[in-house]
């Protein structure tokens, strides 16, 4: 675009490339990488190392090691802030600096910022140059899905996740379903976990496993601080207050999503229990999933692993709230037309109305297959 040389997309890529490096670390914030350079020449880089740590752009000036940057280029993955939170606006960093050229990747949507910060830097003279397109564009943009997201529309990105054998089922006829997945993918599906403010999952599944929830991957530490939240959609408050969700509500928070038809004896029980319980409203189960979502995002929640069952992942679908699925293909085969499949919501009629992924890929973990595709993007 104009005003950005080659070696402006260069110094970017390696802004993103930095920017990685804080995934997992610095929620609620988004993921930001930055590098200084003067004459093409790096003198500089940071990213957003911790949350409630200094942000990208104070690391890499400080990297510099020098008072005057007057002559030297700053280059970020997203829009620098310009308010105050638990560390100064980096728009104050940028102008003590001297530095008079900012180039951006991507914009920060949020409220607080959406090109405050780039406007208070125009306004004091410095030239201020944002990818408005591009590969570089959309790779800083799709680092930070769930804050995007849940920034501009308040309720959190949602990753659905499932196993399903080589002829689309996810269960057999009687329900079972443990383990069609590989080792190597559970651990792997224990890491999204991780990764996430939430992990979703319906009633059904809730009564048939009684599962835990929490995020155990291997070689990680499982302590209860750094567990998601987990959410049962559960329509009349059917989660026994003895499962194992309950049972570890005061120490790894439960949110239980009811509909107005629940009976207020098990609302009580749940909430004695240590639950929370939100209440959706809507006419249907798409729109019960967006209420259900909306009050998550109004927690603070931007990001949940949806791990089903296929009733509840077919309602998210047709809520249009699912933004990535990834699915394990095991080589195993069921058969049976009783089987379930991984998505049983209403659906689309015909296929010109289906929905088109905007990635689609592969690759092996273990011996499975992982099929991943971006179905939104924030």
């Amino acid at each position: 675009m104009a005003g950005c040389t080659q070696t402006d997309m260069t110094h970017l890529a390696r802004a993103i490339e930095l920017a990685a490096r804080g995934t997992g670390a610095v929620r609620p914030n988004p993921v930001v990488g930055a590098v200084v350079a003067r004459d093409g020449e790096v003198i500089g880089e940071g990213w957003h190392e911790r949350y409630g740590g200094a942000h990208a752009e104070v690391n890499a000036i400080e990297a510099c090691g020098l008072a005057e940057l007057g002559d030297a280029t700053l280059y970020v993955s997203q829009e620098p802030c310009c308010h105050e939170g638990k560390t100064p606006p980096c728009t104050d960093a940028i102008l003590q600096a001297g530095i008079r050229r900012v180039v951006v990747a991507s914009d920060d949507p949020s409220e607080k910022a959406s090109g405050r910060g780039l406007g208070i830097l125009r306004d004091e003279g410095v030239e201020v140059v944002v990818l408005a397109d591009g590969e570089l564009a959309l790779s800083a943009r799709l680092l930070n899905q769930a804050f995007r997201k849940h920034a501009r529309v308040g309720r959190p990105w949602v990753l659905f996740k499932s196993a399903m054998t080589l002829d689309g089922k996810v269960a057999t006829r009687s329900g079972d379903s443990q383990w069609i997945s590989g080792e190597a993918s559970r651990d792997l599906a224990h890491r999204w976990r991780a990764s996430v403010d939430a992990v979703v999952v319906g009633i059904g599944t809730a009564l048939a496993d009684d599962p835990q929830l929490t995020a155990r991957p291997s070689g990680l530490p499982a302590d209860a601080e750094s567990q998601p939240r987990r959410v049962v959609f559960d329509s009349l408050a059917r989660l026994p207050p003895s499962s194992q969700l309950a049972a570890a509500a005061a120490e790894v928070p439960l949110i239980v999503i009811v509909s107005r038809a629940a009976p207020r004896a098990e609302i009580d029980a749940l909430e004695a229990a240590g639950a929370q319980v939100f209440v959706a409203t809507g006419e249907n189960e798409p729109a019960r999933v967006r209420s259900g979502l909306d009050q998550l995002g109004a927690l603070g929640v931007a990001s949940v692993l949806l791990e089903g069952g296929p009733h509840l992942a077919g309602a998210f679908l047709d809520a249009g709230e699912i933004d990535e699925l990834r699915l394990f293909l095991a080589p195993l085969l069921l058969g049976g037309s009783a089987a379930r499949d991984p998505l049983e919501g209403e659906g689309v009629e015909r296929i010109s109305e289906a929905l088109h992924a905007l990635t689609f890929g592969c690759e092996s973990v273990g011996e499975d297959l992982l099929i991943s595709a971006r179905l939104h993007e924030w």
